[in-house]
């Protein structure tokens, strides 16, 4: 039981549970807070939302503690109701001045115990590892709400703790973060960020010494050690244990951007025949690097005004999301009037890339994500051949690096070229694991025998030419893609242009990603309840089309085609007749349920007939999922 002064509100918990207003789950998450936390902002809005029955958001934000899975955080900052304790005097763009209080949200008591037990894991690892001196960890943040706030909490949280702290001083990308962990000899990194979501949420990703998301073993490590975090009380130690704070600006800056600049393969293309780019940061951290890099390459360059200061509300776009073709639209506009023949555009923490060029018709037309990954792959296996950075007698240790949802023309390109194509589960930090094995093998069996990364990408606008940097690259895929749109000048093509050439070649490829949004307590249930009838009552057909062959990778002891083991995960994948293929799985990052439409044609004369046919079949497709969910979806609501 809380102390007297929050008895009467843990009366009230309780109560509401017993009568069917709250889950039991969420009063004693709710009444475990208020023991646990320093923070009297708990009492104080936990006392409102009970006196106001706000018995949805308080569900919401305590139906669960948040998870530290193997990325992280992640979750709403700024609840759907703000209570006056946590408005406060307001911050800055209309922001509260606190994040909302929670079990499930992203606050500081949560940074806290994320960072305590990251701490924790790392200085056992130190110890085992018999290293001397102080570990260090390095902590970025991008331009959302409360984002510095946490930054500067977690690195005193961590010298306060006894590692040294590397910060840097201004919103920079989570491609910088994962370099800077290497470039510093960091044991570890932290971003603070919510990649592409909604305002209202922000994030923590961790990383460890190889630059890399955490995987096992350990991810497995530093979740037991976050778990085992009660409270938000950090253990005082003496000054001479304490770490250091050291600041990161300017000169790491320039040697990130010294690496960006060697992804270029033929630097004469580019100089010949430069291409004329819009760029938007779309409000996040992408404008500290990307017109500095372009211009660097001498291309010349126009950015969206309106959209380059840092702003955590992204005021001009509906989603900060370059995946989205509205976040394009301004960036578009301003390419029309300007006569550029690229738009490129960020996310708030410059991992993932967007892009528009010219079609046939010389009008400004997005390109999907698998799309940027094929022409990139594309252009990087060809021009690996033909500059002699691959052995044209063994091009095999070459590799394409894939994620399972990813567009299967890059296994294509890969197979046409003699290289290797490896598919990893969704998330770059099996990418980034690749990256970290090929660098092993470099040490052992040398550079001449080692395998030579040529590209990795997966459908989400996320990209990598090189393992400078172990997660996807914003920056970088905007040097490779400029590359490409140069290259495609050169022979008097757009990026249209020279897809459809690749499209002739290797045929129609189409994909599609669809989801259902089920946001809270409620939401969660049903998206566990939809993958696990998938996984005991998959379907016999959709949309005319047999399933002919069915795999869950939730079950068995899978392996890639390197030979190493597939980590279990709640995803699905159909196989239907006549080339499409589905792909079912909840999202790690959002309160989402997603499915894959894949859709092939083999080489015709007429590509205009067999991108209608494909479309139309995918149209189809999809209508019959969503009908499928929604029986299984009403079966789940009816009583027993």
């Amino acid at each position: 039981m809380p102390p007297a002064p929050f008895a009467d509100l843990a009366v009230n918990l309780e109560r509401a549970a017993s009568d069917g207003h709250l889950l039991v789950a969420s009063a004693d998450n709710a009444i475990g807070l208020l023991t646990r936390s320093s923070d009297p902002l708990v009492a104080a809005s936990l006392h409102e939302l009970v006196d106001a029955g706000a018995w949805q958001e308080i569900d919401n934000r305590f139906f669960r503690t948040l998870v530290f899975g193997t990325g992280g955080l992640r979750s709403k900052t700024i609840g759907d109701i703000v209570t006056a304790a946590e408005q406060g005097r307001g911050g800055p763009h209309g922001s509260p001045e606190h994040p909302c209080v929670g079990t499930n949200a992203m606050n500081f008591f949560n940074v806290s115990r994320a960072t305590q037990g990251l701490v924790a894991y790392v200085l056992a690892h130190h110890r085992r590892e018999q290293r001397t001196g102080r570990p260090g960890i390095c902590i970025a943040y991008d331009t959302r709400f409360f984002s510095r706030a946490f930054a500067e909490f977690a690195a005193r949280v961590i010298t306060e703790s006894g590692c040294d702290a590397h910060v840097f001083e201004a919103a920079r990308s989570t491609p910088e973060l994962s370099f800077a962990v290497r470039h510093t000899g960091s044991t570890a990194g932290i971003n603070l960020t919510a990649s592409h979501n909604p305002p209202e949420y922000n994030g923590y990703k961790v990383y460890f010494e190889d630059g890399g998301q955490i995987v096992e073993p350990h991810a497995g490590g530093i979740i037991a050690c976050v778990n085992a975090v009660e409270s938000d009380t950090v253990p005082e130690l003496s000054a001479d244990q304490r770490g250091e704070m050291f600041p990161l600006g300017a000169a790491m800056d320039q040697a990130y951007l010294d690496q960006l600049a060697t992804l270029v393969l033929d630097p004469a293309v580019v100089r010949d025949h430069p291409v004329r780019i819009v760029y938007s940061a779309l409000h996040g951290v992408g404008g500290a690097t990307i017109p500095a890099i372009l211009e660097r390459l001498h291309l010349p360059l126009s950015v969206v005004a309106s959209q380059a200061a840092p702003d955590g509300r992204f005021p001009t776009v509906t989603s900060p999301n370059p995946e989205n073709a509205e976040a394009l639209s301004l960036a578009m506009g301003q390419a029309s009037r300007e006569d550029a023949d690229l738009v490129l555009a960020t996310d708030p923490d410059g991992d993932r890339l967007g892009a528009a060029a010219r079609n046939l018709s010389g009008e400004l037309q997005l390109l999907t994500g698998n799309q940027l990954g094929s022409l990139m792959a594309w252009y990087r296996a060809m021009k690996f051949l033909e500059l002699g950075r691959l052995d044209a007698t063994n091009p095999g240790r070459g590799v394409i690096v894939k994620t399972f949802v990813t567009t299967g023309l890059q296994a294509a390109i890969a197979a046409k070229f003699g290289l290797r194509c490896v598919q990893t589960l969704t998330g770059f930090k099996y990418i980034g694991a690749k990256l970290a094995k090929y660098e092993a093998e470099r040490s052992t069996l040398g550079p001449d025998q080692a395998t030579v990364f040529v590209f990795g990408g997966e459908e989400s606008y996320g990209y990598s030419g090189a393992d400078f940097v172990r997660d996807k690259d914003g920056n970088g895929a905007a040097v490779m893609l400029a590359e490409v749109a140069c290259y495609a000048r050169s022979l008097g093509l757009t990026l249209h242009g020279l897809l459809d050439q690749i499209f002739t070649e290797f045929g129609y490829y189409e994909e599609r990603g669809e989801s259902f949004v089920m946001d809270g307590a409620e939401g969660a249930a049903q998206i566990q309840q939809l993958v696990a009838s998938y996984a005991t009552e998959p379907p016999a057909e959709f949309g005319g089309h047999r399933v002919v062959d069915f795999r869950n990778f939730a079950d068995g002891d899978l392996t890639d085609e390197e030979g190493d083991t597939i980590p279990r995960e709640a995803m699905l994948m159909l196989e239907l007749e006549q080339g499409f293929r589905v792909a079912v799985r909840p999202s790690g990052t959002e309160p989402k349920i997603k499915y894959y439409l894949f859709g092939h044609r083999t080489p015709d004369a007429d590509l205009a007939a067999a991108k209608r046919d494909v479309t139309a079949a995918l149209d189809a497709l999809w209508i019959a999922i969503q009908t499928d969910a929604h029986e299984r979806l009403a079966n789940f609501r009816q009583p027993d």
